[in-house]
């Protein structure tokens, strides 16, 4: 896994990955995913043909799949390449991207309304940011400000954020009632939105050259192959297959929100 931040991004080269915090554009062939569930939505579109994503005794074929948090499913690309995007749903960018989208089945979506314009695959930073745009734009956030400042706190140390009982306490909150709102707010579960931020963490300090090893300790992680674990748990695929792929990933500052917001 390549990490650059400079130079523009030939067409050719591929897989590639733009990493900004919170969230993840991949662009490429699909590398074998097994099945897994994700810790936050993840829009996917075929760039060559339709998409079959197999989850709960159902099976969808569409051009664009948005696959729910916590669902575990099948992909399947026939051999064609793919663009992905996890959302994370701090932003409003996953409730933007759901409501431009219809029900399926097993609580997919298909159907997103650009999706023509998305099979093209981003070539440079700047295309990758007019996809996720178009993809998943971002609204003026709503989130509830007990939920936005739990976030907050998990996104400025994901590995040390306090557990769920004080963070509760200190918003004012049972912790029941703090799980609920925060899945009702988030679209996902408080342990999988951590689980999140530790990935990103993780990937981040790999991008800027940290081994696996200490990145892996760093974002709270019991061991390599425990990273290993949760990252093919919640993408499909070993951290260590995603290296060996040749993928450039590419780090970026915040997204600046959509002119007019």
């Amino acid at each position: 896994m390549t990490a650059a931040t400079a130079a523009p991004l030939p067409q050719t080269c591929y897989p590639a990955v733009w990493l900004w915090p919170g969230h993840v554009v991949y662009a490429g062939p699909a590398l074998n995913l097994e099945p897994h569930s994700g810790s936050v939505w993840c829009l996917v579109v075929g760039a060559d043909e339709p998409l079959t994503v197999t989850a709960g005794g159902h099976q969808v074929v569409a051009r664009s799949v948005l696959v729910p948090p916590r669902l575990v499913h099948h992909l399947d690309t026939h051999g064609g390449r793919l663009v992905s995007c996890y959302l994370d749903p701090s932003s409003g960018r996953a409730s933007a991207c759901r409501d431009q989208c219809e029900l399926a089945a097993a609580g997919l979506m298909t159907g997103h309304p650009h999706e023509a314009a998305l099979t093209a695959l981003p070539t440079d930073d700047d295309s990758a940011g007019r996809w996720l745009d178009l993809a998943a734009p971002a609204p003026r956030a709503r989130t509830d400000p007990r939920v936005a400042e739990a976030i907050r706190r998990i996104a400025a140390d994901p590995a040390g954020a306090p557990p769920s009982r004080r963070l509760a306490a200190e918003i004012g909150l049972s912790e029941s009632r703090f799980l609920h709102l925060f899945r009702q707010e988030s679209g996902t579960s408080l342990r999988r939105y951590r689980l999140w931020m530790r990935l990103m963490q993780a990937g981040a300090a790999v991008s800027s050259g940290t081994n696996l090893t200490d990145a892996a300790a760093d974002a709270g992680f019991a061991s390599p192959s425990h990273l290993a674990d949760r990252f093919k748990s919640t993408f499909g695929l070993t951290a260590t297959d995603l290296i060996s792929s040749g993928t450039v990933l590419r780090m970026m500052g915040d997204r600046p929100r959509s002119p007019g917001e």
